[in-house]
């Protein structure tokens, strides 16, 4: 656990997925401001952190990344537990709308586009020549999941590939209470490094414990 309030640094050097001790959850709203009222790619406002359950904000890399796409689709079919454990989703892309919504637009969770990385910036979110490196990330693009997921998109009107996007970001999860106290968080380490959704209602039933 860390031993002073965790920045968003800290987190960053130490890569992997903890939950935050009560007396040292940083907040991301800050003190004596309120959650902030965004607007998914469909145009339908949210609220992060949600006002009324833990949010699990997400980050993302671009429209047509197949990695983040067999996750969200993955999430999606779980989306139900997800809410019943008191969950509201929110994942954010460094796309813009217009490439978003033939890949994302369908999903049952609020989706962001954050093209100029406005999100990616205040959560300390990097990218790394790495990211594509690790077996895990660079073999998911050349299974058949993957040619699903692009093939979907395309036929939606998508297009294949970053379209002037970085290839080389990471993925990041945080899990924040209605008060935007940061409960648990991980920054990926590559580029398909992000929790699953048992882990996720794993690390949810850990943050409530008292």
């Amino acid at each position: 656990m860390p031993t002073s309030s965790p920045t968003w640094t800290e987190h960053d050097r130490t890569r992997r997925t903890h939950a935050i001790s009560r007396k040292h959850r940083p907040r991301v709203t800050g003190r004596g401001r309120r959650a902030r009222a965004l607007k998914t790619i469909n145009a339908q406002p949210v609220q992060v952190p949600a006002a009324d359950a833990l949010t699990h904000l997400q980050f993302r890399r671009f429209a047509a990344c197949p990695i983040c796409n067999i996750h969200l689709r993955s999430t999606a079919r779980r989306h139900d537990e997800i809410v019943d454990a008191g969950i509201r989703e929110v994942a954010v892309f460094h796309s813009p709308v217009e490439d978003m919504l033939p890949y994302q637009g369908e999903f049952p969770f609020a989706v962001l586009a954050d093209p100029d990385r406005e999100l990616y910036s205040r959560f300390g979110v990097e990218s790394s020549p790495r990211s594509n490196l690790h077996p895990r990330a660079w073999s998911t693009p050349l299974k058949w999941q993957s040619w699903s997921v692009v093939v979907r998109g395309v036929r939606a009107g998508g297009k294949v590939g970053p379209q002037g996007e970085s290839m080389t970001g990471l993925p990041a999860d945080f899990l924040i209470d209605s008060g935007g106290r940061v409960l648990a968080a991980q920054y990926g380490s590559h580029a398909n490094d992000q929790w699953s959704v048992d882990e996720l209602l794993q690390l949810a039933r850990t943050v409530r414990k008292p």
